[in-house]
């Protein structure tokens, strides 16, 4: 069946509010009217604003790269689900290996998130990944269930219309390697049979699957020319526009 194919932009800690307004608006030029792949950026929390009213109009969307998981309270420097609604965002990125590493992320708090950003109607791209000695190890397939399983605990078939799952193995990520095209195919065909045993096979194959290694210009037509790859989560190309745009181009 077709599935949406989703090109998403991480821009991570980078761009001031004016350069995030000048970039975007150099995007929206480039990509305008195209109808191939859902095109989505995930900028710094300060960047929002900007960013939604660069791209008012068009065919970009905004995300956030973190949401709490708390309707409101004593948590500072968090960013509830509704606070992001209200200003226009429509994803978040939940779970990224940067922010297991630094921040403390767990499976269960990326559950709790999610489920947070669910009922406040936003959709969710939920990571996933191994490192490399996990790979090395063998476990890379113990891993993701594990991952996916408390990820989703809780979360109805229904939900799931609303999540994006994002494989990025953690020693591809920002490093320059990526995953070869039959390794990334691997990994997300596993994902895919896995929802389909979690929940049904109507909700797997319906849901779109990123792959998020180091996905870049040069390489994006081959990975999503897979069965399984269904657009990516895409960190230093989606910080300049031709690139981005190459790979937004690459979607067939």
């Amino acid at each position: 069946m077709d599935r949406k194919y989703i090109i998403a932009g991480n821009w991570k800690m980078n761009k001031t509010p004016a350069e995030a307004k000048a970039l975007l608006e150099e995007i929206v030029k480039a990509n305008a009217g195209k109808t191939a792949c859902e095109i989505v950026l995930c900028v710094p929390a300060i960047d929002i604003p900007a960013a939604i009213e660069a791209t008012a109009g068009t065919n970009i969307k905004i995300g956030a790269q973190n949401v709490h998981f708390k309707d409101n309270g004593a948590y500072t420097a968090e960013i509830s689900a509704a606070m992001l609604k209200e200003c226009g965002v429509e994803y978040v990125i939940i779970g990224h290996s940067e922010r297991r590493q630094y921040f403390g992320e767990t499976d269960q708090t990326v559950n709790l998130r999610t489920a947070q950003a669910l009922a406040n109607g936003l959709k969710a791209i939920v990571c996933v990944g191994e490192t490399l000695e996990e790979r090395k190890d063998g476990i890379t397939f113990d891993l993701i269930s594990i991952q996916i399983k408390r990820a989703f605990k809780g979360i109805s078939a229904e939900d799931m219309a609303n999540v994006v799952i994002a494989y990025e193995p953690v020693w591809a990520i920002g490093t320059g390697e990526t995953a070869t095209n039959e390794q990334a195919e691997e990994v997300c065909c596993f994902i895919r049979g896995l929802i389909a045993e979690l929940y049904s096979t109507d909700v797997a194959n319906a849901m779109t699957i990123q792959y998020g290694g180091s996905m870049n210009a040069k390489n994006a037509a081959e990975l999503l020319a897979m069965d399984n790859i269904d657009g990516g989560l895409i960190g230093g190309a989606s910080l300049k526009a031709p690139d981005f745009t190459t790979i937004i181009d690459s979607v067939k």
